[in-house]
């Protein structure tokens, strides 16, 4: 079997990573990849087509006879590709334009929840700079979360601590546009206490399988400071997400989700993704939906899945998820993501990268790239997030401790990483 895979990022790199140990792909296409998935030989090699190209990756499709698309970012999800390539008779995996609404709209995700009583904040929908001012200035209570509704490659929020840092905001999503089109809506909502967590599953609309619940680290300083990133950072399995958590977030959240798509006449099939926050209780609440893998989550969980991706995809596309062979490993695996100094700003991209040679000794050790370009001899930084350095190993400290000392072979130019990454798993 012929599979594709649709992105550039590092999620992408682990899912072309995760088809190609499969038994039954014969070869598998990135597309557009980057320069570790054109590097990584065999069965994998890149085509130059951009993600949100749906004509042309469908004709590509076609002409191959992919056995199997899979699709790993948000913007073609958004764009409808899924819908395109099911109308053409072609396998892929991934929601609907309409079902990917759970992340492309925070509105449509807020009111659906509030539809079907899912535990999320308590907010406020605005589409225009005055009303959200009078709203924030009559506050009584800080920080307030700010959200542009739409797509903003993880960015777009903003927790306010107090009412300047709010209005700033509100004057950069709707006057400045420093967000665009994904702020013609903007969500204001009560701010949650307790830690974050991410819960994943594969769903055919009515089955679903949980892969390891992992912990991310979106700010770009230690201890959780500075501006939002896409992620920092991820370990899995996260203490916080206890077998006793995670029972409520099945009949509290999924089950309810799963059911509520499918009233509503949108079932959802594919990655399903749920950042919760989870109190001092135990308590989850929902924080956003994400239709696709996390990333740099995928770099942990899918190191961890011991059966066939390829095998549980396909039975998720033909509505036999729930007889298909499911397991994860034991242990835990742990990623660190080295950026180019200035993200989230501003940043140089073609520094070259140099790895020591010893990273080739470490088996349990997996380096997924994201922001890489490879010239042939030659290769370079091209993003903000560079790279994510996985390592497995049998209990989560000694991922952390593996995932650092592989880092520490890897050097470019103004090269940053938070060195606290899996941290809050033993506070």
């Amino acid at each position: 079997m012929k599979v594709l895979i649709v992105g550039g990022g590092g999620r992408e790199h682990a899912l072309a990573w995760a088809a190609a140990r499969s038994e039954r792909v014969t070869k598998v296409y990135v597309a557009p990849g980057n320069g570790g998935t054109a590097t990584m030989g065999g069965k994998v090699e890149n085509v130059g087509f951009d993600a949100t190209d749906v004509e042309g990756l469908l004709g590509f499709a076609r002409s191959e006879s992919l056995g199997l698309t899979v699709i790993g970012p948000e913007q073609p999800l958004e764009k409808g590709i899924v819908d395109a390539f099911s109308g053409a008779g072609l396998p892929v995996f991934g929601p609907t334009r309409r079902a990917a609404q759970l992340e492309t709209s925070k509105v449509f995700a807020k009111d659906f929840m509030r539809r079907h009583a899912i535990p999320t904040a308590s907010y406020e929908v605005f589409r225009e700079y005055g009303p959200a001012k009078d709203f924030l200035e009559t506050a009584s209570v800080y920080p307030q979360v700010i959200k542009a509704s739409g797509l903003a490659a993880g960015k777009g929020v903003i927790v306010a601590e107090n009412r300047e840092e709010a209005l700033q905001a509100i004057d950069d999503l709707f006057n400045r546009r420093v967000f665009g089109d994904a702020a013609d809506e903007v969500v204001i909502e009560a701010f949650l206490t307790g830690q974050e967590a991410s819960v994943f599953a594969v769903t055919d609309g009515t089955s679903y399988r949980f892969f390891l619940p992992s912990q991310d680290h979106k700010r770009i300083g230690e201890d959780d400071t500075g501006k939002n990133t896409g992620g920092m950072g991820a370990y899995a399995p996260a203490p916080l997400v206890s077998g006793e958590v995670l029972k409520k977030v099945e009949a509290r959240i999924v089950v309810p989700t799963l059911e509520g798509m499918r009233t509503e006449g949108m079932p959802y099939k594919g990655f399903l993704y749920i950042g919760l926050m989870i109190d001092q209780s135990g308590e989850p609440s929902v924080v956003e939906y994400n239709a696709r893998l996390g990333d740099p989550e995928a770099q942990v969980v899918l190191p961890l899945l011991e059966s066939d991706l390829i095998t549980l995809l396909e039975a998720s596309l033909q509505g036999a998820l729930g007889d298909a062979p499911f397991k994860m490993k034991d242990g835990a695996a742990t990623t660190v993501v080295l950026a180019s100094g200035g993200y989230p700003g501003s940043y140089v991209k073609g520094r070259e990268i140099v790895m020591d040679e010893k990273l080739k000794t470490y088996d349990d050790v997996v380096l997924f790239h994201a922001g890489t370009t490879f010239d042939g001899t030659t290769l370079r930084t091209s993003g903000g997030r560079v790279l994510a350095v996985t390592a497995t190993a049998p209990t989560l400290k000694e991922s952390i401790d593996r995932a650092y000392l592989a880092a520490g072979y890897i050097s470019f130019d103004g090269m940053y990483y938070r060195r606290d990454i899996g941290a809050k798993a033993f506070s």
